[in-house]
């Protein structure tokens, strides 16, 4: 692990903030703030490019997935200009007898950053989908 772990932390907590971040505002805001302009995300089952795209993804899953929200399983690990980490999807309900707590998806992505941390790349896999998906 890179000993400077700010700058992956940092990057990783603004692309959680991106996934999580509700209405439009709120949310082109947030994949501003964490993708660079031409930013990509890609992963088995999506291929965005820009601001825009990025955003329309986002708010697809949101619609996808009501009442859930992103957030990072175990440390994030970088060198270079290259971060690591691993994340669910879990029901924001909380109780689970509600499923609350459940992690329908689960994945690993890798983010390259540009000169200002910016994400240039994204590129998820994922470890877990609903059935259907």
């Amino acid at each position: 692990m890179s000993a400077n772990t700010d700058r992956y932390e940092n990057a990783v907590a603004r692309y959680f903030e991106a996934w999580n971040a509700r209405g439009f505002e709120a949310l082109a805001k947030a994949v501003d703030a964490a993708w660079a302009e031409d930013g990509r995300y890609t992963d088995p089952l999506a291929d965005a490019v820009g601001h825009e795209e990025i955003a329309e993804l986002v708010s697809a899953v949101q619609a996808q997935f009501p009442g859930f929200s992103f957030r990072p399983t175990g440390v994030v690990d970088g060198h270079h200009d290259t971060a690591r980490f691993s994340w669910e999807l879990v029901n924001d309900a909380g109780d689970p007898s509600s499923g609350g707590g459940a992690a329908p998806v689960a994945g690993s992505d890798v983010i390259t950053l540009d000169a200002q941390d910016r994400i240039t790349s994204a590129l998820g896999f994922l470890d877990r989908v609903p059935a259907g998906s």
